[in-house]
């Protein structure tokens, strides 16, 4: 919970002059906040709803998320940067995102929404978190799923940024756009300030294609870039100010939320009734309004930045063969141009004589599509959605916070899976109702729990599950256990679970 100090600081009736105190006093700290609740629908079939494309590598190794957590790393400049950042993410990824932070040495705070509300409500409980000590911070909030090629060239974009925000302005990173494009939204900047900065003068929309055309060729118009720099307290007044209802129950879903030693998690009523808004149409369009609390800033960025909003924007920021095409994993190009290519689930991809074409490849989806629709994307991922069918949702291999599964196959009464569980992790006690488990052990060690007994199988050995007997799968040893697991019966949906003890604190169905 906030402690006091914050809290009397945040409460109704005391908003502005409290926020006025906080603004008035200097302030050098820096605190990345990275915003995690993205679907990334546009990048199907690799990003899906339970693995969106933060978490996956895209253009690198690494996934999104990471990189965007080690952004600031080396940042020289007269600011102070918190080593632990502020993550926002949902409920459905908050065991992904903290694993992945771990494997690349960051220690992060991880906010995690009860549902989903935009990145308005994010950055609040972000704004509240870097305040939670009573004194105020400047906010550098970033997406978690966009690309940044030049690093020393945003620590300088965002070193000119927070000189603003510790003025008590609004600052944004804005693109000077090298071509006309639909799909982004744009600012166009009004005054010049020093150092290459401009007052904000409006956010535009994404516009059609003529007017995007009009707006580059006005060199008045950057690309909006989403990377908002801002004292906490200046945010916390503009949203008192311009969503009295968003700021109020974002207080009373972090008053009434609680930690867990691990994640921080609002109150899922009060949240639950916070409106859906972004930052962009809650507060950044409505500071020209006259009276608004503070002014915004636009910061010119170039750094190679990509919103990666596309297969054809993840196409534009990769290098190229001297025929533009770009392979990832096994692909042969014959007599291809301009053409992405990815395979991810292992299988050769063979593109010959295509222009301008996609072709992604994972375990269980492949996707077909003309560069010039990639945007369409988002429409078929809602067909797939409609017709229930898995692919919109979940990879055929699933991460869970103990290790993944990989259902390698199944039928009409059974259904086969690979289980990976991480050294000490281990699987909920449950037991299900309709199907009998095999198990069979391929790596390292298994301590077993079937009914009344508890016992190791070593490599080769194996048990067998009876329906509706409580079981539970643990990895006692220093190597990834690996199993085999045959179910059979009548009904094979991951709803047949009931968990009985769980040590990862979740809800009583889904798989382990």
């Amino acid at each position: 919970m906030l402690n006091t100090t914050a809290q009397d600081h945040a409460t109704e009736g005391t908003t502005e002059s409290a926020m006025l105190a906080f603004a008035s006093q200097p302030c050098r700290r820096l605190v990345p906040v990275i915003l995690a609740g993205g679907s990334g629908t546009r990048l199907w079939p690799m990003s899906r709803g339970q693995f969106p494309k933060q978490l996956i590598g895209v253009v690198a190794t690494t996934s999104l998320l990471q990189a965007t957590a080690t952004r600031m790393r080396g940042f020289a400049g007269d600011f102070d940067v918190d080593v632990q950042p502020i993550i926002v993410c949902g409920e459905e990824h908050r065991f992904t995102t903290d694993e992945q932070m771990r494997s690349c040495g960051v220690e992060a705070t991880i906010i995690v929404e009860p549902v989903r509300r935009d990145t308005a409500p994010a950055l609040t409980l972000a704004a509240l978190q870097a305040m939670k000590d009573g004194q105020d911070a400047i906010i550098v909030a970033m997406p978690a799923d966009h690309s940044i090629a030049d690093s020393a060239a945003l620590h300088h974009a965002i070193s000119v940024a927070a000189v603003y925000a510790q003025r008590g302005m609004i600052a944004t990173l804005g693109i000077p756009p090298t071509r006309p494009d639909t799909a982004f939204g744009y600012i166009r900047i009004g005054d010049a300030l020093d150092d290459g900065a401009h007052l904000i003068e409006r956010f535009v929309e994404k516009p059609a294609p003529e007017l995007a055309a009009q707006y580059v060729a006005s060199g008045i118009y950057w690309w909006n870039s989403g990377i908002f720099i801002v004292r906490a307290s200046v945010w916390l007044r503009a949203l008192a100010r311009f969503n009295a209802e968003m700021y109020a129950e974002c207080i009373a879903a972090r008053k009434g939320g609680h930690d867990d030693g691990k994640f921080i998690r609002p109150c899922p009523a009060a949240f639950g009734r916070v409106p859906s808004d972004s930052i962009d149409y809650a507060v950044m369009e409505r500071l020209s309004e006259q009276n608004a609390p503070c002014e915004g800033a636009v910061v010119p960025l170039v750094a190679g930045w990509s919103d990666l909003g596309s297969w054809d924007a993840v196409w534009e920021a990769m290098e190229k063969d001297k025929f533009g095409n770009v392979a990832s994993g096994r692909v042969i190009f014959e007599g291809a141009t301009s053409s992405y290519a990815r395979s991810e689930g292992g299988r050769l991809v063979a593109c010959v004589g295509t222009s301008n074409l996609i072709v992604v490849e994972t375990d269980d989806a492949v996707l077909v599509a003309d560069r010039s629709c990639a945007q369409d994307i988002k429409g078929l991922v809602e067909r797939i959605h409609e017709q229930h069918a898995p692919e919109a949702e979940t990879h055929r291999k699933v991460r869970r916070p103990w290790g993944f599964y990989d259902s390698i196959e199944h039928g009409e009464r059974f259904q086969v899976k690979r289980i990976v569980v991480t050294p000490g992790a281990r699987l909920s006690l449950q037991m299900h109702h309709h199907r009998a488990e095999h198990w069979i052990v391929v790596c390292g060690t298994a301590l077993v729990t079937r009914g009344d007994e508890q016992f190791l199988l070593s490599e080769n050995q194996s048990t067998y599950i009876p329906i509706g007997v409580r079981h539970r799968l643990e990895n006692p040893g220093k190597v990834q256990l690996e199993i085999i697991e045959v179910q059979s019966g009548a009904y094979l949906g991951e709803d047949d679970i009931v968990r009985l003890e769980d040590t990862y604190g979740r809800a009583s169905a889904a798989y382990g």
